[in-house]
């Protein structure tokens, strides 16, 4: 017999009628099919009671319409739930802590064909006490994990948003700042001690995977590896991760020294203390054990921006007292703030917003904790919501920004920055640095394609009172800000190709070449697909770089179907 309707179709029909609650007798049929065969797991469908609570984007500029959220305990129930969403045609997204900047955990604005599988209910932390591997499942948030591993002494390199989840692994900076390092092991994974112990993703020993099928797998370098690969770098194209067995780190012996510095400076010295923030990067004497984030945010006039220096310095040598742990520190911070240009931080002030703190490791990350300075999740309260747009830039270590780049974005800031309404800020995270424990791992060993970093740019804007609806207006100060720096590069290094579509077609052309591509990569700047950007121009290649074919060939393999889609999913 004919098919004369699809399900996504009905699908459609349903969420145009859910607001007069006429639902097709069809759609009822398929409603009580998909739960029948979810048996006794919870789950949310619209119209019920919980479902607009459930079905909220952490950022609010989209809005989104999942056919339903399930809340599964186990693996076998993910299983269960992925089964009946590919029976009946249905995408299928895994929600971990929910920070997706563009609402993939819930499908996207195009997800009333969507299941969400939230994975809330799985927080179980196992720790070898001989191995001291960890075994985590991805409900978790990194605050609780950090609480959990240090109980046993030891730690993982994270984000500091206490309540990003560890599957995903996406506030506020002196009350202004944002809250997203990082994010998650599923696309990188940053954190201020990544120089010292590389990505979350370079930590993961295996993976328990629910595969398109319904299939439960794991995965490590010895049992399906090319899949083990993928999962390193762009894992919920693939499956859904239930649990991750992590290598852990002794924590540092004596502790370390956060350190939060602000200053309100004209352009001009703002220009100078970021040249000096990239040369310290670069410098051989940086050690590896220290994590920062350079800071731009909105001045008290026009020609100034506020400057932040922020990061955490961690101690490497047994015994020592926290004031020799401060003295190291400030001696490896002298060497910026002698070039900086910056006025000596006046941390005794604290309405200045600048301080240091120094302690044990959890102490200085509880210290540097967003949004509440608190590691524990149920202690803090919830993380809330924002309505937001974010672009990244990955400046490569071997094509640092020229001075152009660098006066050219803080003269835009100094300008049209302090006339805009909106709330605005930029990170500039350390990610490299000659003893940067990112180059340790081979470019081509995992999905995450951009080991050659030295810093990564976020540029972060959102509504003045961070509620809905997103003005146009910031789309367009998002781009001129991106432009302000990459405008003033070498052609070989552009960012976007919607200026320049010959050299965007020359990208396409070389990203099918994949030999050619990792000796011209230089050819094709890159993103960071944590902070993922909705219009960013040839998304695959930027995120991905030269692994995009790869990970094409995994998809075929793996999800022929395409289960597990939703808005930059690999295709």
């Amino acid at each position: 017999m004919p098919r004369f309707f699809s399900v996504s179709l009905v699908l459609q029909v349903v969420v145009v009628l859910l607001g007069t609650g006429a639902l097709p007798v069809l759609a009822q049929n398929e409603t009580e099919g998909f739960k029948n065969d979810i048996g006794d797991i919870h789950v949310v469908f619209p119209g019920d009671e919980d479902y607009v609570s459930v079905s909220a984007a952490f950022n609010q500029r989209f809005e989104a319409h999942p056919f339903a959220v399930t809340f599964p305990t186990n693996t076998e129930q993910v299983s269960t739930v992925v089964q009946a969403g590919a029976k009946y045609n249905l995408g299928v997204v895994a929600r971990s802590g929910g920070h997706s900047y563009i609402a993939n955990g819930l499908g996207g604005t195009s997800s009333s064909s969507t299941v969400v599988v939230d994975l809330s209910q799985m927080k179980n932390i196992t720790i070898d006490p001989s191995t001291f591997k960890a075994r985590i499942e991805t409900g978790n948030r990194l605050g609780d994990v950090a609480l959990a591993l240090n109980e046993k002494g030891r730690g993982l390199p994270h984000g500091r948003c206490s309540y990003v989840g560890i599957g995903g692994h996406s506030g506020e900076y002196l009350y202004i700042y944002v809250c997203s390092y990082g994010v998650g092991y599923g696309f990188g994974g940053w954190g201020f001690a990544s120089r010292m112990w590389g990505l979350t993703l370079d930590n993961i020993l295996s993976a328990t995977l629910v595969l398109a099928n319904g299939t439960i797998a794991e995965v490590s370098e010895d049992s399906h590896s090319e899949l083990f690969w993928g999962i390193r770098g762009s894992a919920p194209s693939f499956s859904i991760t239930t649990s991750i067995l992590f290598k852990t780190h002794p924590v540092p012996p004596s502790g370390g020294m956060m350190f939060q510095f602000l200053w309100d400076v004209p352009t001009s010295n703002a220009t100078q203390a970021l040249k000096a923030y990239q040369s310290w990067a670069l410098d051989p004497q940086l050690p590896s054990n220290i994590g920062a984030d350079f800071g731009v945010i909105k001045g008290s006039a026009t020609g100034r921006v506020g400057v932040i220096l922020f990061g955490i310095y961690f101690s490497s040598i047994p015994g020592q007292t926290l004031l020799e742990v401060e003295t190291e520190a400030n001696q490896t911070l002298a060497s910026f703030l002698s070039q900086s240009g910056l006025p000596s931080p006046d941390t005794t002030i604290s309405s200045l917003g600048s301080n240091v703190f120094s302690g044990s490791w959890i102490d200085v990350l509880s210290s540097a904790a967003l949004p509440t300075d608190v590691l524990n999740t149920t202690a803090g309260g919830h993380d809330g919501n924002d309505t937001f747009y974010a672009k990244s830039i990955m400046v490569p270590e071997e094509e640092p920004l020229t001075e152009g780049a660098v006066e050219g974005m803080m003269e835009y800031l100094g300008t049209n920055g302090f006339e805009s309404d909106l709330f605005w800020a930029i990170e500039i995270d350390l990610y490299g640095g000659p003893h940067s424990a990112l180059h340790d791992v081979p470019p081509d060993a995992t999905a995450f394609a951009h080991r050659d970093t030295l810093m990564t740019f976020q540029i972060y804007i959102a509504s003045n009172d961070r509620l809905p609806p997103f003005p146009d207006e910031g789309l367009a100060f998002a781009d001129d800000i991106a432009s302000s720096v990459t405008s003033n590069m070498p052609d070989d290094w552009n960012y976007g190709c919607v200026a320049k579509a010959l050299l965007c077609f020359i990208r396409r052309f070389l990203a099918l070449l994949h030999d050619l591509l990792a000796h011209f990569s230089k050819l094709l700047n890159s993103a960071y697909p944590n902070y993922l950007d909705d219009r960013l121009p040839d998304w695959q290649h930027r995120y991905y770089g030269s692994h995009y074919p790869r990970l094409e060939a995994l998809k075929a393999s793996v999800d022929p179907e395409d289960v597990f889609r939703f808005p930059l999913s690999v295709e």
